[in-house]
């Protein structure tokens, strides 16, 4: 996967800075090979995931620099992920097309499934409403219960691994343990916003120091600019 040009992440945070984050995560795939614009929203949640861990190691770098707070006294985490080592622990396999669970049928989620049931009212509904959408057979259950959902949830979990990407944390100070989930989309926006602030950044120094066009400044190699910064600064 070829590196992201100054210019295409200025584009690309341009493009996306008022988009919901799925359609981010969409938008920046498409940048990284426009082929996937049409059919990328259709794609497994897995696929999708590891598509963007991908990404990031070929745009930015391999590791993710991530944070939580322990649920239980509030303390800062901060910890790496290698994407490397995210990737590798679940090899890439055959999609399974549907999954059965307790005599219902479903097929694996998508961005655009994920996108309709996001509009749901609490994160209950939501979860049912995207069951719904992905049921392709069977009877429908009387009534979705929690088990019902757990179990479903579960099913699609190990059909599609990589589908949500889940860390397992302690805290230093209360020594509270539990498992985090990694919106692995985020760090890939956090990374446009901040590479592109930083050219925009760039871009006013040197225009400012010799009267440059953003597209000239941009024609430029990271290490020339860099070297002309530290000539401003001096």
């Amino acid at each position: 996967m070829r590196a992201l040009s100054g210019s295409e992440t200025l584009t690309l945070w341009e493009h996306g800075s008022h988009r919901h984050p799925l359609d981010r995560a969409l938008l920046a795939l498409s940048f990284a090979d426009p082929s996937t614009r049409a059919s990328a929203a259709d794609w497994p949640l897995g696929r999708r995931n590891r598509a963007l861990l991908t990404l990031h190691a070929a745009w930015f770098r391999a590791r993710l620099d991530a944070w939580a707070a322990c649920p239980k006294c509030g303390e800062k985490l901060e910890f790496e992920l290698n994407v490397r080592d995210l990737t590798e622990a679940e090899p890439e396999r055959a999609e399974e097309t549907t999954v059965t669970v307790d005599g219902q049928v479903f097929r694996l989620p998508t961005s655009r499934d994920l996108a309709r049931a996001a509009t749901s009212g609490s994160e209950r509904e939501a979860a049912i409403r995207l069951l719904q959408i992905c049921r392709v057979g069977g009877a429908e259950p009387s009534g979705w219960t929690d088990e019902i959902i757990e179990r479903a949830g579960q099913g699609l979990t190990n059909a599609d691994p990589m589908a949500e990407t889940r860390v397992a944390l302690t805290c230093p100070v209360c020594d509270h343990r539990w498992n985090d989930s990694v919106d692995v989309a985020s760090f890939i926006w956090a990374e446009v916003e901040a590479r592109s602030r930083r050219l925009l950044w760039e871009v006013h120094a040197l225009a400012s120091a010799y009267g440059w066009s953003e597209s000239e400044t941009l024609s430029l190699s990271r290490e020339r600019r860099a070297m002309y910064l530290e000539m401003v600064r001096l």
